[in-house]
C-alpha cells in the first residue's frame, strides 16, 4: 500500500483506486492527452477532477461529454491552493466510491497548478479506497526551453514526476535534443514523446511509483516543500505571477472585432481558450478557440443540444492589464442583429484546421500560410461555412501572422484546450 499513513490502511475487501497527477505548464497538452486515454482507455473506466485556473471551466466542459457523471470540475483558482486534503477527499470520495465503478482517478491540474502540492494532497488522502498512482508531467516540446527560461522550477517538477509526456515532439525543432534534456532531469520516470496528447493508456496505468520513491516524496521533496510554503505562503506558485479574465457574453461576437483583438494583442498575453457564438455567421456552430504564444486554431463544432448560445473565454496571462481586456472584449460583441456574411469569417476561417489536419482543439499547429484561399468544399467539410475564393479579403479581417504576434512568454501549447 502507498498511502502516508499506512497503519490506516483499508481491510482486505477495499478496492483501491489509482489517483494519478496529471500537470504541465499553460497549453501543454493536458486535456488532449485526457481525452485521447478517455476513449482509448481499452474498457478501463477513467474518473477526472478537472481544475481550471478560470472562473469558467473550459477544460472541464471539453472533457464532460466523455465522462458523463465521473468527473468533478473545480474553477477560479489552482487547486493545490483552493483546496485542502480533507477537502480533496470529499471529490475523491465521490469518485471512488464502489457504485462509480472507475479504475483509475486523473487529477488534471491547471496549468499554473504546483503538482508536488497535488501530489502531497493525495498522499495524505485518509480514504481507504484512494491510492496515489503518480505523477505524469507533460511537456511542450517546442516550447519547453523559453518555458524552463521563465520558470525554472519546472526542472523540480520533472525530478518529482513518474511519468513525462513530451508533447509535439514531432514539430518542435530539435525535438531529439529536447528528449534528451529532458532524460537528464528526470529521476527513473519513463520518459514519452507524442503526437498530441496519444499515447498508449498502459502508460498511465503503469506510472504508480514504487514504495521506497514514494517514502522519498513524502520525507524528502514534500517536506522541503512545505517548509517553504510555510515561510512564505503561495507566493513561489507558477500562477502568483499571473492574471486571469473570465469573460461572458450572452451577445454574438463580431468576427473581424475578435480578430483584431486578437491581431493586437498585447505582450504577456499567454493564453486564450474557450467558445465563441458568431451568431448569424455560422448559426450551427459555436468555435472552440485555442491561442498559446505565437498558435491560433479555431475549431468549429455543433452547439450542444439545449446549451445557451453565449461567448465564454478565459484569458491568461503575465503583467497585463485585465480591465482593459475585458473592455476590449466586450468591444467586440456585435452592434445588433445581422444577417450572415460570409466575408466577416474570413479571418476566422483561415484558422479552422484543413480535413486531412489533426482534430485535436488542444494542440493548436502553427497554420500554414495559403497564396489563395481554400475554397467552400474544405471549409464546409470541417463544419465551417463556405467562402468563395475568388472572394476579396475584407478590410479589419486579415488572418493572423503567426510571426507577427510578440508575446513576452515562454511560449508553450494547448489547444489544453
Amino acid at each position: 500500500m502507498q498511502q502516508s499513513n499506512p497503519e490506516a490502511g483499508p481491510g482486505p475487501t477495499v478496492r483501491q483506486i489509482p489517483v494519478v497527477v496529471l500537470a504541465g505548464f499553460l497549453g501543454s497538452g493536458k486535456t488532449t492527452l485526457l481525452n485521447h486515454l478517455l476513449h482509448h482507455s481499452g474498457g478501463s473506466r477513467i474518473g477526472a477532477l478537472v481544475n481550471d485556473f478560470g472562473a469558467i471551466e473550459i477544460d472541464a466542459m471539453a472533457v464532460a461529454g466523455a465522462l458523463g457523471d465521473s468527473t468533478v470540475s473545480l474553477g477560479n483558482g489552482c487547486l493545490c491552493c483552493a483546496v485542502d486534503a480533507g477537502e480533496l477527499d470529499l471529490y475523491l470520495d465521490r469518485l471512488t466510491r464502489p457504485a462509480a465503478g472507475v479504475d483509475v482517478v486523473v487529477i488534471e491540474a491547471s496549468g499554473l497548478a504546483e503538482p508536488q502540492e497535488l501530489v502531497r494532497m493525495v498522499l495524505a488522502s485518509e480514504n481507504p479506497r484512494v491510492v496515489y498512482g503518480g505523477l505524469v508531467e507533460v511537456v511542450d516540446a517546442a516550447e519547453f526551453d523559453a518555458t524552463r527560461a521563465r520558470h525554472p522550477e519546472i526542472d523540480r517538477h520533472l525530478a518529482l514526476a513518474d511519468l513525462v509526456v513530451v508533447n509535439k515532439a514531432d514539430r518542435a525543432d530539435g525535438g531529439e535534443r529536447v528528449l534528451g534534456l529532458v532524460r537528464s532531469l528526470v529521476d527513473r520516470a519513463a520518459v514519452v514523446p507524442a503526437s498530441y496528447g496519444r499515447i498508449d493508456p498502459e502508460f498511465l496505468f503503469d506510472c504508480r511509483p514504487s514504495e521506497e520513491r514514494v517514502g522519498q516524496l513524502s520525507f524528502d521533496d514534500l517536506h522541503t516543500h512545505e517548509e517553504d510554503e510555510a515561510a512564505d505562503g503561495h507566493g513561489g506558485h507558477l500562477h502568483s505571477g499571473y492574471d486571469t479574465l473570465s469573460f461572458s457574453c450572452d451577445t454574438p461576437l463580431d468576427p473581424r472585432r475578435l480578430m483584431r483583438f486578437l491581431d493586437s494583442r498585447p505582450e504577456g498575453l499567454y493564453r486564450v481558450k474557450g467558445y465563441v457564438d458568431f451568431g448569424a455567421h455560422d448559426a450551427r456552430n459555436r468555435y472552440a478557440v485555442h491561442a498559446v504564444g505565437r498558435f491560433l486554431r479555431f475549431y468549429p463544432e455543433p452547439w450542444p443540444a439545449g446549451e445557451p448560445r453565449r461567448t465564454q473565454l478565459v484569458l491568461i496571462g503575465a503583467g497585463v492589464d485585465v480591465p482593459a481586456l475585458d473592455k476590449e472584449l466586450q468591444a467586440c460583441a456585435a452592434d445588433g442583429p445581422h444577417t450572415a456574411d460570409e466575408h466577416a469569417m474570413w479571418g476566422v476561417l483561415r484558422y479552422v484546421p484543413q480535413p486531412d489536419e489533426p482534430d485535436e482543439p488542444d494542440e493548436p499547429d502553427e497554420p500554414d500560410e495559403p497564396d489563395e484561399p481554400d475554397g467552400p468544399e474544405a471549409r464546409q467539410a470541417s463544419g465551417a461555412p463556405g467562402l468563395d475564393a475568388s472572394d476579396p479579403r475584407e478590410p479589419g479581417s486579415a488572418a493572423l501572422d503567426p510571426e507577427d504576434l510578440d508575446f513576452d512568454t515562454p511560449d508553450p501549447d494547448e489547444p489544453d484546450l
